[in-house]
């Protein structure tokens, strides 16, 4: 007699079937009424069938839906692969024979393998690292459409003189099958363009031998790449780098429109109390040194967003009128209407008194230059003096005497000679190491010359009057006696009070303190004003002072508001 198992199995929904369990032995059995045991023997329980009744029509359209939703699913594998297949465990029969034959089909999507942890069938198979003949023909690159008819044509490459050159068996050679004209074109093309190798899957890049052991590391991870490369790590070389990709940034500035935006003024921890006089840039660019009339001298570290102060110094008796950095970085020069100056040791932060000079009876020491070599300092004096003072021992070393009194003086970059100008309208040139002048020359249409500004690259120079032009000269055609300049500015109506070249020389600012938004930026190359500065909002107020970062990114403005505006270069990617 037949055993079945004590324990009821479960009813499974959307199944028609019973398993039935005879010692070793799996039978299906129609089910046809509800069997309840009783020992060995099998009680029918008649008045289940009127539920069973009342529930077949539920049976049969809950099956319906699960099989259209069979159906569904199975399409959607077939349409979109993987994506609606992932792998799975403990599914029934019918959902893994769907998975077989997705994965028979061709994949049209595939997972990203960082969205979701999960192998995907595409991963597995490709870990297993066993390729039946089907799936390596389909590794293999086709083209994407061919022309049947290219056998069959016969080309006459003699006829044609720009198809002579495809014989290769002499001049007897006339007439070509299609294939063979394709294949010498080809060849033809790769001799011609040899420059296109990178662009073929097998053309392997040398390299050197110490990748050996990365090479050796993959292969022993079962790493797996695109036919025709053999070096995962280097098969998408061509993505690497952008150098050929990306549009390259040209070194000169162009005219016209000048590329900036307004970043968070660079005081704004700890604004001025009074106009500010002097902003100067350290050499590491990060370091920004602004003075005025408030007797505090300030360090900033810019950033152009948190812009912290690091130190501030009060000189009780000293309302600072300039006051700038030693090129080298290791001082800071601060003066004001004063028989006296400052200089500030940023290493041992200790201040030191510049004055009275000896055998000088100056008022004020209120305007200096520093030389390039941070070896001298020029003041400007009485009556035309120019009084040179050595940065190391604070002591007048010498001096130099103008016709009339001097407004302005400027070093030439290589810290040899000095200009000035004055009260006589003239420029004159000084070598430093005779201390004489080895010329004087008019500057045109100027009366009294109230600034000058050597470029730190070239041999260019510029020279503001009281009247507010400003003429741009060559030095060697200057000295050699041609008084013409290259560019008249006429875009300033009151006196020129300071200019200033950049790092590479490709812009000029020049400014008056006399006018509200009085200042312009001058497009060096092509001597053309920006368009575009100062901005329209009047933002710039009354301007003082300028200076530019090392690298020329950022420029600082100060203004008689007690702030020190702060803006882009966005030229010049570094500060």
């Amino acid at each position: 007699m037949s055993l079945i198992s004590q324990n009821a199995l479960p009813k499974e929904v959307g199944k028609k079937k019973k398993r039935v369990i005879e010692k070793d032995n799996i039978e299906l059995v129609e089910e046809r009424e509800e069997e309840v045991e009783d020992g060995d023997k099998i009680i029918v329980d008649p008045t289940k069938n009127k539920k069973r009744k009342k529930g077949r029509k539920e049976e049969e359209d809950e099956q319906l839906e699960i099989e259209e939703g069979k159906q569904r699913k199975k399409l959607e594998s077939f349409l979109f692969s993987s994506l609606y297949s992932p792998v799975g465990f403990g599914k029934d029969d019918e959902e893994e024979e769907v998975r077989e034959e997705v994965d028979n089909s061709s994949a049209l999507f595939f997972t990203d393998r960082s969205a979701d942890s999960t192998l995907s069938v595409y991963e597995e198979d490709i870990g297993s690292g066993e390729e039946s003949a089907d799936e390596q023909e389909n590794n293999e690159r086709k083209p994407a459409w061919v022309d049947d008819e290219e056998k069959k044509t016969s080309i006459n490459i003699a006829k044609v003189n720009k198809l002579r050159k495809l014989r290769k068996e002499g001049e007897d050679e006339s007439v070509i099958s299609g294939e063979a004209y394709e294949s010498r074109l080809r060849a033809q093309h790769m001799k011609m363009n040899q420059g296109t190798d990178w662009a073929r899957l097998n053309a392997q890049p040398v390299y050197s031998s110490d990748s050996s052991e990365d090479d050796d590391s993959d292969k022993e991870n079962g790493v797996v790449v695109a036919s025709g490369y053999e070096r995962p790590e280097y098969a998408d070389d061509i993505l690497r780098k952008n150098e050929d990709l990306v549009l390259k940034r040209s070194v000169k500035l162009l005219p016209g429109l000048l590329e900036y935006s307004r970043l968070s003024d660079a005081n704004m921890k700890d604004p001025s109390q009074g106009p500010i006089n002097s902003v100067q840039f350290h050499k590491n660019a990060q370091l920004l040194l602004v003075g005025g009339l408030d007797k505090t001298l300030k360090f900033f570290q810019v950033d152009g967003k948190k812009n912290e102060m690091i130190q501030s110094i009060f000189l009780e008796d000293c309302p600072i009128r300039k006051a700038a950095f030693l090129p080298d970085g290791s001082q800071a020069i601060i003066s004001g209407r004063r028989k006296f100056a400052y200089s500030f040791d940023l290493v041992k932060a200790h201040v030191d008194k510049i004055g009275p000079l000896a055998g000088r009876d100056e008022k004020s020491l209120e305007s200096f230059e520093v030389s390039p070599d941070s070896k001298t300092i020029a003041f400007l004096g009485n009556e035309g003096y120019i009084l040179l003072v050595s940065s190391k021992t604070k002591e007048l070393i010498g001096t130099l005497k103008m016709n009339g009194s001097v407004r302005s003086v400027s070093f030439t970059n290589d810290g040899q000679q000095l200009l000035s100008s004055g009260g006589d309208g003239q420029i004159y040139h000084w070598d430093l190491r005779t201390r004489s002048c080895f010329h004087k020359g008019v500057d045109e249409g100027c009366l009294t010359g109230t600034a000058l500004s050597v470029s730190p690259v070239g041999n260019l120079f510029a020279a503001g009057s009281d009247s507010g032009i400003v003429n741009i000269y060559k030095r060697d055609e200057f000295v050699g006696g041609k008084r013409k300049p290259l560019k008249v500015i006429e875009n300033l109506t009151t006196k020129v009070d300071f200019m200033k070249f950049n790092t590479d020389a490709q812009i000029l600012a020049i400014s008056s303190r006399m006018k509200k938004n009085s200042m312009k930026l001058i497009h060096v190359p092509s001597l053309t004003v920006f368009s575009n500065w100062p901005p329209p909002n009047k933002a710039v107020h009354y301007p003082s002072c300028v200076d530019f970062s090392p690298h020329g990114g950022f420029m600082a403005v100060g203004n008689a508001a007690g702030k020190v505006l702060l803006y882009k270069l966005h030229h010049y990617n570094r500060a």
